[in-house]
């Protein structure tokens, strides 16, 4: 019994050795492929591709430089996330995954993305912005310090912030009736986010409507929690010559910006939370449970005022 138990443990270890050396050796010949596909346009390296037991495949150490710009994008990991090492194994197996069906759940993730605050392509990308969105000043100490039309390279500096680094779990899940998504966000020394938005639905079904798919939204929850990103606007928005009253006020602003760009003039119960958040509670929780699914493109269809109470949009700041 003892020398069968060696054995067999024997074998999983070899199976899973040369399961693993298969399933690297795949991923690197088609990330070679995309590598060379796109070397008329950027100069891409890596260091290797890893995968877990617990179902994460990544491609490490992946620096990108774009033609016509200087500096580099770096990031410390970029993959998917399953919910073990044989899910990665029929991802990789069109048989499989044919008949066993799509994972439990999809994740994707990137670990340790730096964007340095004086990089050229960063500087191109906040000037793109502001063109796309019309706005043809985005000057002035109100708008520059809360960062209402993004932070410029210049305000990113000023605030302390070298280079933005960013890690991001995007994870869908499909279930009988309805599909979700799950995303956490965070961004050093600044924030974290987790989104949950639930979709009606089955994903497959709907996805296969192809241009006629109009997403519904059941519910959705966003955890915002502030990491020192506040105090530091509001020192610099005193730097630039603003008082507290007024440096609230350009900050309240900047958050109605946020709800009008994506049509909606948000009430009192989002108002008042998000103020006392800004005035010291660390948390900001954002909630939409509309009394029926609703497709985003009907949203359009109501004035902003009504939106609110359509969504059945909600707030608290802990």
């Amino acid at each position: 019994m003892k020398n069968f138990l060696i054995w067999a443990v024997l074998v999983g270890v070899v199976g899973y050795a040369g399961a693993k050396f298969y399933l690297h050796s795949e991923v690197s010949d088609a990330v070679d492929m995309m590598v060379l596909m796109l070397s008329p346009y950027a100069e891409v390296e890596y260091d290797g591709v890893a995968s877990t037991l617990t179902g994460e495949l990544t491609v490490d150490g992946v620096r990108v430089r774009v033609d016509g710009f200087a500096d580099d994008l770096y990031i410390e990991r970029i993959g998917i996330d399953t919910p073990s090492f044989l899910s990665l194994l029929e991802l990789n197996d069109m048989s499989k995954l044919q008949s066993n069906g799509v994972p439990e759940y999809m994740g994707f993730l990137i670990e340790g993305l730096r964007i340095p605050a004086d990089a050229d392509y960063y500087k191109q990308f906040y000037d793109f912005s502001l063109q796309a969105r019309g706005i043809a000043d985005a000057s002035g100490p109100a708008v520059e310090c809360t960062g209402k039309y993004g932070f410029s390279p210049t305000a990113l500096v000023a605030l302390g912030y070298e280079e933005q680094v960013m890690d991001m779990l995007m994870t869908i899940r499909d279930e009988e009736s309805r599909f979700s998504f799950d995303m956490s966000v965070s961004m050093d020394e600044m924030w974290d986010m987790i989104v949950n938005v639930s979709l009606a639905g089955n994903i497959m079904s709907e996805v296969a409507k192809g241009a006629m798919y109009r997403p519904k939204l059941r519910d959705m929850r966003v955890e915002y929690t502030d990491k020192s990103l506040n105090q530091r606007v509001t020192k610099y928005c005193g730097e630039r010559g603003l008082s507290a009253a007024d440096t609230l006020k350009a900050q309240m602003d900047s958050f109605k910006f946020v709800g009008e760009s994506n049509g909606i003039e948000f009430d009192e119960y989002m108002l008042e939370p998000y103020k006392e958040f800004l005035l010291g509670k660390s948390t900001l929780v954002v909630t939409a449970q509309p009394n029926e699914p609703i497709a985003f493109s009907q949203i359009d269809l109501y004035k902003p005022s009504d939106v609110p109470a359509l969504l059945n949009l909600a707030a608290i700041a802990r």
